[in-house]
């Protein structure tokens, strides 16, 4: 029983387990990193009720990187969302989109780096600063950036919004910040520390039996 037990072929399965528990335990922690952003936070994808306030502004207090999502929440029927490019942007043009959401609860994958342009499906309500502008970093790994991506330059005929006093970066004021990452969530560290805990027990078990 016991050379069954440590025969080449039981130990070429376990060594196959423990690789499989790896690589998931991986993929999963990577995972973690990722966070959803709530654009505009408690208010959702609306027209401003405040005249001073521009989406952008939102954006500036918040780090975007590869991976990360982004999710507009809006009375479906009544709003949409748009990716749209540069121009469009700028020009509050709805007839040619990237891509159209109308859900009422759009989850939009930052899957590259560089700028994101999205407006409302109603041009409007894009007139009237119901747009934003996220830019995405390029290398998740790096923490060590200390400014802020600059962001592009405000349409003719509207005031560039000026940074927001306070501003969320790699180098985090110390002063306290009410509402961290702006109503971003994330996979928990403690349920990391769980996935961790489960798969050192399954080596565990693995190698006892």
């Amino acid at each position: 029983m016991a050379d069954n037990i440590f025969s080449p072929s039981n130990n070429k399965k376990r060594s196959l387990h423990v690789a499989g528990l790896v690589i998931c335990l991986m993929l999963l922690m990577q995972k973690g990193d990722a966070t959803q952003f709530k654009v505009g936070g408690s208010q959702g994808w609306t027209v401003p009720t405040d005249p001073n306030f521009h989406y952008n502004q939102w954006a500036e207090r918040n780090r975007f990187q590869i991976g990360d999502s982004l999710l507009f929440v809006y009375p479906p029927g009544q709003d949409s969302v748009l990716h749209v490019n540069q121009e469009d942007y700028n020009n509050c043009n709805t007839e040619s989109p990237v891509e159209k959401f109308s859900d009422g609860n759009t989850v939009v994958n930052l899957s590259q780096s560089g700028p994101f342009y999205f407006v409302s499906g109603n041009k409007d309500r894009c007139l009237k600063k119901e747009k934003l502008l996220v830019i995405v970093l390029a290398d998740r790994s790096n923490q060590t950036r200390t400014g802020s991506p600059s962001p592009a330059p405000a349409p003719a005929g509207e005031e560039s919004p000026s940074p927001p006093a306070g501003t969320v970066d790699i180098n985090p004021s110390p002063a306290p910040v009410s509402e961290p990452r702006s109503g971003a969530s994330s996979i928990s560290i403690s349920s990391i520390s769980s996935l961790a805990a489960f798969t050192a027990s399954s080596l565990l078990l693995l190698f006892s039996a």
